[in-house]
């Protein structure tokens, strides 16, 4: 179990670093560490304060980076690749991840840091549930590794994703999307 001091250091990485409808409350993302499929990456200063986390999730057919952000006043300098490529080496699954459309500079910068380790940008219609009660579907997109994702992976992985991470059905109306 991580320490209540370094999940506050990782809530408050997460604020600074994501608009309000990409992650949860405070509650609802603590309730997250006793979820058997949610893990945590760290990485700390010298004086063990948290500087940078990736939040991961586990599947039996592939693995989830839900979250990854480095504190505001150190981005760049690589902390971020580093825990990226630690996730990706730790099993021989296949990853995938949710990005913003490449609708900005920004956004393709993003895109281009993930192609960068390897990651493929899919084609696939792909609406993230809210994360918060109240908050409406965000449009995204799904970028894998080491490979693209066939349609039938996709929709597998998107069940899942939907039950385990958003708590979902398929079913509901407001996933249809």
């Amino acid at each position: 179990m991580i320490h209540p001091e370094k999940f506050d250091q990782i809530y408050s990485i997460m604020e600074d670093s994501f608009p309000i409808i990409e992650f949860r409350s405070y509650e609802g993302q603590k309730r997250l560490l006793s979820n058997p499929y949610y893990r945590l990456l760290t990485q700390q200063d010298e004086q063990g304060k948290v500087i940078a986390f990736l939040a991961g999730w586990e599947f039996e057919s592939f693995r989830f980076v839900e979250h990854i952000a480095v504190t505001p006043v150190i981005r760049g300098g690589g902390r971020g690749r580093l825990l990226m490529e630690q996730f990706m080496k730790e099993s021989a699954l296949p990853v995938i991840l949710e990005v913003e459309p490449p609708e900005d500079e920004l956004k393709r910068r993003r895109i281009g840091f993930y192609e960068r380790l390897g990651f493929q940008l899919g084609d696939h219609k792909y609406m993230q549930p809210p994360l918060r009660e109240g908050q409406p579907d965000l449009p995204l997109c799904i970028m894998s590794y080491p490979q693209r994702l066939t349609e039938t992976e996709f929709h597998s992985y998107k069940v899942q994703l939907y039950k385990e991470v958003y708590g979902v059905s398929l079913d509901e109306p407001s996933t249809l999307n």
